[in-house]
């Protein structure tokens, strides 16, 4: 193995996890990165407790969210489904999301999980998509809505749905290499 096979040796991001999580969109990335080389840690209200993604693929948190700081992590991977309506009120949740936009770290969000950056207050200004669901929120929360597989913006990537995981990937690991 080279570090041209693992790209990503050596970085660390962290998912937020709660029941009713979008299955796809945590293991998706989660085995991106992990293949690049990253560490990803599935951080959950409780550590060690198993929560049930919409699709009933469980998921067993690596650690409590309480327990985080965004300077344990090269960037965040803001899943969506249900969850990120419960995961957005957690006030550890929006400071580290909050702390990583702020210090140019990753944030991406996929789906629902932009509802976390919103209530982080990280998207006024960043041109973003997500699930048509949501669309009025970020238009609301001050993004700049695009209808697109992906969309990069500075440190921002953000997709629609689970068939744009591909893209979503792609692109993070494109700045992520290119950031290293």
């Amino acid at each position: 193995m080279t570090q041209h096979d693992k790209p990503l040796a050596g970085r660390k991001y962290v998912c937020f996890i709660e029941n009713l999580y979008e299955d796809l969109e945590v293991w998706y990335p989660k085995y991106r990165l992990i293949e690049a080389g990253a560490e990803v840690i599935l951080a959950g209200p409780e550590k060690g407790q198993h929560y049930a993604g919409k699709h009933g693929y469980p998921a067993k948190s690596d650690a409590a969210i309480q327990t985080l700081s965004s300077e344990m992590f090269d960037g965040v991977v803001l899943a969506g489904g249900f969850s990120p309506d419960r995961l957005r009120r957690d006030p550890q949740v929006k400071t580290i999301i909050s702390e990583m936009a702020a210090r140019g770290k990753l944030v991406a969000a996929i789906c629902h999980g932009g509802w976390m950056a919103i209530s982080a207050g990280v998207y006024r200004g960043v041109k973003v998509t997500g699930s048509p669901g949501i669309k009025d929120d970020l238009i609301n929360a001050g993004a700049v809505f695009v209808d697109a597989p992906v969309v990069v913006d500075r440190h921002f990537i953000s997709s629609r749905r689970p068939d744009d995981l591909p893209d979503f990937c792609r692109a993070i690991l494109a700045f992520e290499t290119i950031k290293k």
